[in-house]
C-alpha cells in the first residue's frame, strides 16, 4: 500500500510556522518568495522558525540558486539545526560537471544537514539541467531527498512542464534508489489527485495556503485545513 502524501508548507516567519504547524503539516520549508523560487530567508528568521517549531517537525531553508560562494553565503545557516537545505540550479546550463560542484558543496555541509537536489521542471527557463539529468546525479550519488520545482511563478505549474506519466517514472526511479521525494512548483489543489499517484513523499506547496492564492502573501488558515484535510 502506498504511503500517504505529506504536507509540506513553505513559511516566511516564526508566526506562519506556528500556524502551519497547527493544522497538522509534515515539513516545513523556511523561504523568502520576494527572492525567487527558493529564495533565502535571513537565517534569523530561520532561527526564529525552528525556534517556534521546537522538533514538532523536519525544517528545511531554502538557499537560492547554486554559485561558487554557496557555503560561504549558507556559513550562518549551516550552524543551525536544520534537517534539510537546498539549492537550485538556474542559470547553470548543464554542462558535464555541475555534479562535481554540487559534490564540493555538499561535502562542506554538516553530516547533521542533508541536502537536497532540485530539478526545476521549466528547466529551459531556468538555463538548468534537465529533471532526467539531476535525477540520475542524485540516484548516482546517494542523496536523500529530491525536490521537483518550476523557476517561473508564472501561473504554469509543475504539470504544465511535466506530465503525470513522467514525473510518476521520474519519482519511481527516485524512491528506488532510497530518495525520499518533494513535488511542487505552483501546484494547485485541483491537480492534488493527480499528484496523490505519483508515488512522491511530500506535495510541496506555498501560494495554494495563501492569502488569495498569492505566495507573497501570509498563510491561510482555511486553505491550509482544506489541504491537510484532502491529504488525511
Amino acid at each position: 500500500m502506498t504511503a500517504p502524501l505529506g504536507l509540506l508548507v513553505s513559511v516566511t516567519s516564526a508566526e506562519e510556522a506556528m500556524a502551519a504547524v497547527a493544522a497538522g503539516v509534515d515539513l516545513i520549508d523556511v523561504k523568502d518568495p520576494s527572492r525567487g523560487p527558493l529564495g533565502t530567508a535571513h537565517h534569523e528568521t530561520a532561527a526564529a522558525v525552528l525556534a517556534a517549531v521546537n522538533g514538532a517537525v523536519p525544517v528545511s531553508a531554502a538557499l537560492g540558486e547554486w554559485s561558487p560562494a554557496a557555503i560561504t553565503e549558507a556559513h550562518w545557516h549551516l550552524k543551525l539545526p536544520l534537517t534539510y537545505i537546498k539549492w537550485g540550479l538556474a542559470g547553470y546550463g548543464h554542462p558535464a560537471g555541475f555534479g562535481e560542484d554540487l559534490l564540493e558543496t555538499r561535502r562542506r555541509v554538516p553530516a547533521s544537514i542533508e541536502v537536497v537536489a532540485v530539478a526545476y521542471a521549466d528547466w529551459e527557463t531556468a538555463k538548468s539541467p534537465p529533471p532526467a539529468e539531476v535525477v540520475k546525479f542524485a540516484k548516482r550519488y546517494r542523496y536523500r531527498a529530491f525536490l521537483f520545482d518550476t523557476f517561473a511563478k508564472n501561473g504554469d505549474t509543475l504539470l504544465d512542464h511535466l506530465t503525470v506519466a513522467e514525473l510518476t517514472e521520474l519519482v519511481g526511479s527516485l524512491k528506488r534508489g532510497g530518495i525520499k521525494v518533494a513535488v511542487g512548483g505552483s501546484v494547485q489543489f485541483e491537480q492534488l489527485k493527480q499528484l496523490k499517484t505519483v508515488g512522491a513523499d511530500w506535495v510541496a506547496v506555498r501560494g495554494a495556503v495563501c492569502v488569495g492564492g498569492k505566495r507573497g502573501e501570509t498563510l491561510d488558515p482555511v486553505r491550509l485545513a482544506k489541504w491537510r484535510a484532502a491529504l488525511a
